[in-house]
């Protein structure tokens, strides 16, 4: 099986782009980020992609099986600012406790998917032939898959700003993973980062300041990486 997947691997990376687009987009714009069967379609996912990560033992190629070691990346403290980004601007619960638990289980699906996606199956397709390539088309795909809010009722200059601090954190997010050759940071953090987004307060420094944050720290910061730390 593993011979499939090694021939039709551009195949498989962009089609789980597109079924993952289309199942979530449906999903949100019908039932409701609070719904159960959104969280039921994202696990079905997960464990379809584990299940074909174990049986073609691709859990290396992708950056599943090593996790950093503390001591050697304690640069990925900054990581811990934009996982509380969504709190600066206060809290608010505007959801039932059994709402927040099925909104953020599912977010944390949702990191877990894009970022096995993005800067798994997608990074690693186009890292074989070219590094600098793959984190450019990575970022740049992964910031403009969120445009796809807008078919959800999103407003379009948050959108934008969206779009924008996903471009640079996905350049970040895939610097992590030249310079790890770890998955695990970016998917924790992203998980954390959506989850959390459930006590966003709706008020203008979270509309407005938390998005340019994440636009400004994942740049300087994978700047930095890029500059200080060899692979």
């Amino acid at each position: 099986m593993k011979k499939f997947y090694e021939k039709n691997e551009t195949l498989i990376s962009l089609g789980l782009i597109v079924i993952y687009l289309i199942t979530n987009s449906y999903c949100m714009n019908n039932f409701g980020l609070e719904d159960v069967k959104t969280l039921i379609t994202n696990i079905l996912l997960i464990v379809l992609i584990v299940v074909f990560v174990l049986l073609n033992k691709l859990g290396k190629y992708l950056g599943l099986t090593h996790f950093p070691k503390p001591k050697q990346y304690l640069y990925f403290i900054p990581l811990v600012m934009l996982m509380s980004v969504n709190l600066i601007g206060g809290i608010n619960i505007k959801l039932s406790v059994t709402e927040v638990v099925i909104y953020m289980v599912s977010m944390v699906c949702v990191g877990f998917l894009e970022e096995i996606i993005f800067r798994g199956f997608l990074f690693q397709m186009i890292a074989k032939d070219n590094i600098k390539a793959a984190i450019i088309v990575t970022s740049i795909t992964f910031g403009i898959g969120h445009i796809i809010n807008l078919l959800n009722g999103a407003e379009l200059i948050p959108t934008l700003l969206q779009i924008c601090y996903a471009i640079t954190t996905g350049y970040l997010f895939a610097v992590i993973l030249v310079k790890s050759k770890s998955i695990w940071p970016q998917i924790i953090t992203h998980s954390v980062v959506n989850a959390l987004s459930v006590f966003n307060a709706e008020n203008f420094i979270t509309i407005y300041i938390s998005p340019v944050i994440l636009i400004i720290v994942p740049l300087i910061y994978a700047l930095y990486l890029n500059k200080k730390i060899k692979e």
